[in-house]
C-alpha cells in the first residue's frame, strides 16, 4: 500500500512525462516551418516552375545562361536547368516544352526557324535582341599578308598558286578552309564554289578544335584560313584579319535554298527566344529574360574570362555581376 507521499511523488513523474512528450511533439511539428524560416529561397523555389535554359555549344552562349540562372533563382527563386542542346534542335525543344528560353540566336541562319516556329505556328516568341552584335566570317593570322597582301580580299584567293599556302596532307593541290561543326550555321562549301576558288573545306568540328589549329598555326607562323566569329576573346589573343568578301545582300541570301550564295555573311543583332508558354506560367522569370540586354563589350568580358583566364561560366557571370548591379536590377521585374 502506497503512502500519501509515495502517491505525489508518482503523480509529479506522470506529470513530468507527459509534459517531455508534449515539448517533443510540438518540436516536430515546428520543425517545417522552422526548416523554411532558415532557407526562404529554398522554400520559395520548390513553389515555383523550373525554368530550363538553352546552352549552345560556345561562350558566349554559356556566359548568358551563366548570368541568367544566377539572377532567376538568387533574385526571383525560380529554380534552373541548363539543357546544353544544338541551336537547330532547340527550336522543336522550346515549340513543346521541353525549353523555356534561348538567350542568343544568330539570325543569319534561322529563317527558316523564325518562320515556322514564330511566325506561323506562333509556339516560340521573340523576346527581344540580346545587345551585342555578331558577324561570321573568314578570318586569318595578319602575318599572312605581310608577303600576300592581295589576299585580304577574296579575289585574291582566285589565284590557285594563292590556294596552295593554305593546302595540307588532306587537301592536296586545294588550299583548306577550316570549318566548324557540320551543324553549325554556315554556306563556305557554296561561297567557295560559286567564286571559283580552288579550296576544299574541312570540318574541324568544334570551336576548341579550330582554335587548337589556329595556335598551332600561329605558333608556327604558317597560313591558316578558317570559320569564325566576332564577339569572341580570339581576337583578344591574337593579330586576325577578316577576309573582305563580296558584300552581303537579301538577294544573294535569297539563293541559299538551291545553294547559290556568293556573298559574306549578314552582320546578326543577336536575339532571344521562348516558348510561348513561359509569360503566362512564370511571368517573372519571362521579364526578367525579356529584359535581359548588355553589351558586346559585357559580354566580351566574361567571354574572355573564360577562355583567356581559365574561368568557369559561373564565376565569370558572377564577377560581372558583382560589378555591374545598376544594370541588372533594372531587368528585374
Amino acid at each position: 500500500m502506497r503512502t500519501n507521499n509515495q502517491k505525489w511523488i508518482l503523480f509529479l513523474a506522470l506529470v513530468l512525462g507527459l509534459t517531455l512528450v508534449t515539448t517533443a511533439c510540438a518540436g516536430q511539428q515546428a520543425t517545417p516551418a522552422s526548416q523554411e524560416e532558415a532557407n526562404p529561397a529554398q522554400a520559395e523555389q520548390a513553389k515555383k516552375p523550373t525554368i530550363k535554359l538553352a546552352e549552345n555549344p560556345w561562350s558566349g552562349s554559356q556566359v548568358n545562361v551563366a548570368v541568367a540562372k544566377i539572377l532567376l533563382e538568387e533574385q526571383l527563386g525560380y529554380p534552373v536547368e541548363i539543357v546544353t542542346i544544338d541551336e537547330n534542335a532547340q527550336w522543336p525543344a522550346l515549340a513543346n516544352g521541353d525549353l523555356h528560353a534561348s538567350l542568343e540566336v544568330w539570325p543569319s541562319g534561322h529563317a527558316e526557324n523564325v518562320a515556322q516556329y514564330i511566325e506561323d505556328k506562333g509556339v516560340v516568341e521573340n523576346i527581344g535582341l540580346l545587345g551585342p552584335v555578331g558577324e561570321i566570317g573568314w578570318f586569318m593570322p595578319a602575318y599572312v599578308l605581310e608577303d600576300h597582301p592581295e589576299l585580304a580580299t577574296w579575289e585574291g584567293y582566285q589565284n590557285p598558286e594563292n590556294a596552295k599556302l593554305f593546302s595540307t596532307a588532306e587537301t592536296g593541290d586545294k588550299g583548306q578552309f577550316l570549318a566548324g561543326d557540320p551543324s553549325w550555321v554556315q554556306y563556305d562549301a557554296d561561297i567557295i564554289k560559286n567564286l571559283g576558288l580552288n579550296f576544299a573545306v574541312v570540318n574541324a568540328g568544334s570551336e576548341e578544335a579550330i582554335l587548337a589549329a589556329l595556335a598551332s598555326a600561329y605558333s608556327r607562323q604558317e597560313p591558316i584560313l578558317f570559320y569564325f566569329w566576332t564577339p569572341h576573346s580570339v581576337h583578344a589573343q591574337y593579330d586576325l584579319v577578316q577576309v573582305e568578301l563580296p558584300p552581303y545582300s537579301d538577294e544573294c541570301y535569297a539563293k541559299i535554298e538551291s545553294g547559290g550564295v556568293d556573298c559574306a555573311y549578314p552582320s546578326d543583332d543577336l536575339f532571344k527566344i521562348a516558348a510561348a508558354n513561359l509569360k503566362n506560367d512564370a511571368p517573372e522569370a519571362y521579364q526578367l529574360l525579356k529584359n535581359f540586354n548588355y553589351t558586346t563589350k559585357d559580354q566580351i568580358s566574361m567571354i574572355a574570362a573564360v577562355e583567356l583566364e581559365n574561368k568557369s561560366p559561373e564565376e565569370a557571370a558572377r564577377a560581372w555581376i558583382e560589378a555591374n548591379e545598376a544594370m541588372w536590377k533594372a531587368w528585374l521585374p
